[in-house]
């Protein structure tokens, strides 16, 4: 089977195989990566425990997105999103920011603090609240900005790794992935993954997994791993076979379905016949689970409950579960009552032809919201401030 010709190394990380849970806003807190690490590493699902012989420390498994400025001012919610179980090695945060000095803080206090093992940077995410500031995707137009903001991580880090998730560019006409990677390089990044869309694109159309080649062509001093449009275990190691990646990053492929993990590692490991196609009956108890971890993390059994409520269409997508009562489900409030409508269906059904395919948001085309005359010079970053951070984490 196709895979990297290397292990994939972050800093002193070996990642086996080379699978990375994507960070994704209100989804990848510490319940779902719990989720989708212990199928990684070999959990069945009746009974919520790991298979004999599960090896642990597969794949890497990233926070949600955390605000630089959220994180240096301690804000409560910023706080309980970095809190990592015993059990999660190496951890893994996400960080977003737009100024260097705020950035540079953040990154030494996660050092000097102990908070994690490993500092993924987002230049890649496109919703307006975030581009409008001229960060996330936005931000790599801006050539000497996104310079000075890895040099101030990647000094503030000291031996932690740090890396970077990016889009090709903020639409067509401004394509940055190349220059930004080699910016990257010659900074000190540790590795590079790579969405091949435009921010324009939100997530619509298909992923360019030829941009994703260029830039492993382009910068081979480090490794570059892919993501877009992985919606299987046989979609990654077509990745690997065409772009000559150095592993995957998994996001929208996952939603509903935390045991994907599962079938990359064994993808990954020469056993591609072992797909897990679950019955609704282990899915809804999937469910149970996910929402009764949300309501231990929070602290609040409703809250979780309430929580979870975005999840339910993903996991029953393709299942034959009526309008109605995907309706009660998804305003459910208790476990009980989370159970006792689960219960009321065919848990009798098997996986539905189709389901495998993609899920999540399938929006594109749209216009990218940017600061005034961010455009107009891809160097000056003039009046970029700790102003222009955003001030929460999360979803």
């Amino acid at each position: 089977m196709p895979t990297p010709e290397s292990p994939l190394q972050i800093g002193p990380h070996t990642v086996l195989p080379p699978v990375v849970l994507a960070p994704m806003a209100g989804i990848t807190n510490a319940p779902f990566r719990t989720l989708c690490r212990n199928f990684a590493e070999g959990e069945a699902f009746a009974g919520g425990e790991a298979k004999d012989g599960a090896s642990g420390g597969k794949g890497l498994f990233v926070s949600e997105m955390i605000t630089t400025r959220a994180l240096v001012e301690r804000n409560e919610k910023t706080m309980q999103l970095v809190h990592f179980d015993a059990s999660e090695k190496p951890r893994s945060i996400q960080l977003y920011g737009v100024d260097p000095a705020t950035v540079g803080k953040a990154v030494r206090m996660i050092a000097d603090e102990d908070l994690a093992d490993h500092i993924d940077l987002n230049f890649g995410c496109p919703v307006p609240k975030v581009t409008r500031k001229g960060g996330g995707s936005a931000l790599p137009y801006k050539r000497n900005l996104l310079r000075a903001i890895l040099r101030e991580a990647v000094a503030g880090a000291g031996d932690l790794p740090v890396t970077m998730k990016m889009r090709k560019g903020i639409d067509d006409d401004h394509i940055t992935y190349l220059d930004a990677g080699r910016i990257a390089v010659e900074e000190g990044v540790t590795a590079i993954a790579l969405h091949g869309r435009t921010a324009a694109q939100h997530y619509g159309g298909t992923a360019d997994w030829e941009a994703i080649a260029r830039l492993k062509e382009h910068v081979p001093e480090i490794p570059v791993l892919g993501n877009g449009d992985i919606w299987s275990a046989e979609d990654a190691l077509r990745m690997v076979r065409e772009t000559g990646c150095d592993g995957v990053v998994v996001g929208r492929g996952c939603l509903g379905r935390p045991w994907l993990f599962a079938d990359l590692v064994a993808a990954f490991e020469g056993r591609p016949e072992d797909v897990l196609k679950p019955a609704l009956r282990e899915v809804a108890d999937i469910m149970v689970r996910h929402a009764t971890l949300l309501g231990e993390w929070i602290g609040d059994e409703s809250k979780g409950v309430v929580d979870f409520r975005k999840h339910v269409a993903w996991y029953l997508k393709g299942f034959a579960v009526g309008s109605e009562m995907r309706g009660r489900l998804a305003i459910t409030s208790s476990l009980a009552e989370l159970r006792a409508g689960l219960d009321e269906l065919d848990l009798d059904q098997p996986w539905p032809t189709g389901a495998d395919g993609p899920r999540g948001r399938t929006s594109g085309n749209n216009r990218v919201v940017l600061p005034d005359g961010w455009l107009k010079d891809p160097y000056d970053c003039a009046g970029i401030t700790e102003e222009a951070e955003l001030d929460t984490s999360g979803g």
